[in-house]
């Protein structure tokens, strides 16, 4: 230790002297296969990746010069170079959060595109330049960077035991209410590239040669993916697969990333990378949370090949499960929430087309097996009149058995947002007839000729009667933001919510705020709420959009629950299995990265009670498997007032792994304890809860 301080104190006075950058080496080492020298004014590192091959960043350390000298791949000792003289570039657009008209950083009612903004492009000085080594990963620092009020650092991650590396734009601000979105890329002075190359949203390959002075252009393509080729090689640009994508009410493709000269007039030379629309879908645009002190990566991922564009884009496919949810034994995948309104906009009006719809075919295409719809969102007549309800009721369930097979099966489901307070959704375990409304002197319950039972409901006692009655569950959509907001804190202390027909609430990543590590705080917080006031309320993952379709980015904007099914029913005879599950909260949820087939504490699983024999040394066994690098783990516990959370360290693991670990924990004092983890691009996944005796 005392020699290698001493040479890096040598080496920097050495450089020093030469009038060039130093370069801190105090936190890297050799021992996780990477490698590092300087060579003139170029520091050069190179990382291990599969088998023989490797791959090397050389970095200019001399200011106003292209940060990537190069960047290369091998196969043996020797490298190619796929690209020079390209700098990394930012453009950060900084716009105004509310935060008082609703429910503050949790808002999602907020129209930022229709207040001041202004784009700026992000700016590098000072270049000093930090390298450290952190379990299965080399990091490179340079510094600084600035925009407006935003100053921070860039971070270079180069993730071993593959081609895979990160660019972030590392920044934050002083400045309170401020809401951000960021394009991104790689640019130099002259084209890198022979070759720019996509996949079109029906999955066709795509290129185009490169010009000198090709204007940029928006391109809409499918896996969020764009690519340079070169005689050396090829370099692909993609974001997180969904950190990168804020909420919006539609999953519309809006040209998500972008290749030419002068992009946006803000980014001299030719690149490639990146983008957002700054005015999203048109309705509601929250874009980024970015509090005050808080550090948003504005990040990208770019991966190494040594060949054709073409089948790079197959491996950067892999990291996604090619944009579908992996199938594991014994599971089934379900997603809900969706405000399709086939029924009202198609099948009612007469327009329906022989065949099955496109929506079926894209929740298919996704490797889903169970979808919960959410129709008749503020378009039918939940509240009667009665022959209409009716109508449009039978007309659901027509579609929801007519598209159900021995390989899918489509739930029908509403929102029906009247009675209990907020926004939630509702399940039953077969088609059932009911009308959101009641007449004085009308009964609960009558004998419809045609329809058979129909049920009136007309307060939330009776809501909660229907639930018991039909064995139907009913939990929180959006819960504490959008139509939710306040909700279900509200009516924690109602009998309807201390039902157990009423599961708890749904997940989604809103906010979206580029400095956490995870996705969806605000429900997850929830349900450690819910854990510590004593109710055993389940948290379901929830998609809650619109249109769907296969021109659509769907995959971005979806998340999934993982369902311990064998078997998926049969419409006709009811889909109780699936609202059993459910109920007991014996599921996990993921958004299709990161997989938990296994949780236990001492032998029991999610939605269990356990008693402990010796708390303090709780032994808590769980599965992993993940695409994307893992970051960590998490065991959360509670004990009735506060959250407790022991991290699981994931820093050694490498792309497309799986492991099975056993960690023990002091669970003493504890009621309850979960699981979550999560990768490098904030993919995860998290259990329901293990209760404690």
């Amino acid at each position: 230790m005392k020699n290698s301080c001493i040479l890096f104190v040598l080496f920097l006075f050495t450089a020093l002297a030469k009038g060039q950058t130093a370069v801190d080496f105090t936190k890297f080492s050799k021992k996780n296969g990477a490698s590092a020298s300087i060579k003139g004014n170029k520091l050069e590192i190179d990382w291990p990746a599969q088998g023989a091959i490797r791959g090397k960043v050389v970095l200019n350390l001399t200011e106003k010069t292209p940060l990537f000298s190069s960047l290369q791949v091998s196969q043996g000792k020797r490298f190619q170079v796929i690209a020079t003289d390209l700098q990394p570039e930012f453009i950060l657009t900084i716009g105004k959060r509310d935060l008082i008209s609703q429910n503050g950083w949790n808002i999602f009612f907020d129209k930022v595109p229709n207040k001041p903004f202004i784009s700026h492009r992000v700016g590098m000085s000072n270049r000093q330049v930090a390298v450290r080594s952190s379990g299965s990963r080399t990091i490179i620092t340079v510094g600084s960077l600035q925009a407006a009020n935003f100053t921070g650092n860039l971070e270079v991650t180069l993730y071993h035991g593959s081609t895979l590396l990160n660019v972030a734009a590392v920044v934050s601000t002083k400045t309170d209410s401020t809401a951000i979105v960021y394009d991104a890329g790689l640019v130099s002075e002259k084209p890198a590239w022979q070759r720019i190359s996509w996949s079109a949203t029906n999955k066709h390959y795509q290129s185009a040669l490169v010009g000198a002075v090709d204007t940029s252009r928006n391109q809409a393509v499918k896996y969020r993916t764009i690519l340079g080729e070169s005689a050396g090689g090829s370099l692909a640009v993609f974001p997180a697969p969904h950190q990168y994508f804020y909420p919006l009410d539609e999953a519309f493709n809006l040209k998500f990333v972008w290749f030419g000269s002068n992009y946006r007039k803000l980014l001299p030379g030719y690149g490639l990378g990146i983008r957002q629309d700054l005015y999203g879908d048109k309705r509601y645009v929250p874009w980024f949370n970015a509090p005050p002190g808080t550090a948003q990566r504005l990040n990208f991922y770019c991966l190494l090949g040594d060949g054709k564009a073409e089948p790079l884009l197959e491996e950067v496919k892999r990291y996604t499960h090619q944009d579908t949810y992996a199938q594991l034994p014994g599971y089934k995948t379900m997603a809900s929430h969706f405000h399709n309104e086939y029924v009202m906009n198609v099948m009612l009006p007469g327009k329906e087309a022989a065949g099955t719809p496109e929506f079926v075919k894209v929740f298919k295409s996704l490797g889903l097996d169970i979808v919960h719809l959410g129709e008749f969102h503020y378009t039918a007549h939940p509240k009667g009149p009665d022959e209409q309800r009716l109508r449009e009721l039978a007309a659901l369930f027509e579609l929801c058995q007519k598209s159900s097979d021995k390989d899918f099966l489509l739930l029908p489901g509403e929102e029906p947002n009247e009675f209990l307070g907020g926004h939630w959704l509702e399940l039953f375990s077969k088609p059932v007839y009911w009308v959101m409304a009641k007449k004085p002197g009308t009964p609960f319950v009558q004998e419809d000729a045609t329809h058979g039972r129909v049920y009136h409901v007309g307060d939330k006692t009776e809501m909660l009667k229907l639930l018991e009655v039909e064995n139907g569950l009913a939990w929180t959509a959006h819960a504490r933001t959008k139509g939710s907001t306040g909700y279900p804190d509200a009516y924690k202390n109602e009998a309807f919510f201390k039902s157990d027909h009423f599961m708890g609430a749904a997940w989604k990543a809103l906010p979206a705020d580029l400095s956490q590590p995870r996705l969806g705080k605000r429900t997850l917080d929830l349900l450690d709420d819910f854990n510590n006031w004593g109710e055993k309320k389940k948290i379901l993952a929830e998609a809650d959009l619109f249109t769907v379709n296969f021109e659509n980015e769907m995959y971005a904007h979806l998340n999934v629950n993982y369902l311990p099914l064998s078997a998926l029913p049969d419409f006709k005879s009811g889909w109780q299995p699936v609202v059993d599950v459910l109920k007991k909260g014996n599921f996990f949820s993921s958004t299709g990265e990161v997989l938990i087939p296994q949780f236990t504490v001492s032998g029991k699983g999610a939605g269990e009670t356990v008693t402990l024999k010796n708390p303090a040394k709780t032994t808590v066994d769980f599965a992993l498997s993940w695409t994307f690098p893992m970051a960590f783990a998490e065991i959360i516990s509670g004990d009735g007032q506060k959250v407790y959370r022991q991290r699981v360290d994931l820093l050694q693991t490498t792309a497309f792994g799986k492991k099975v670990f056993q960690v023990s924990a002091d669970l003493t004092n504890r009621k309850w304890v979960r699981l979550e983890a999560w990768d490098v691009a904030a993919n995860g996944a998290f259990t329901q809860t293990v209760y404690l005796n």
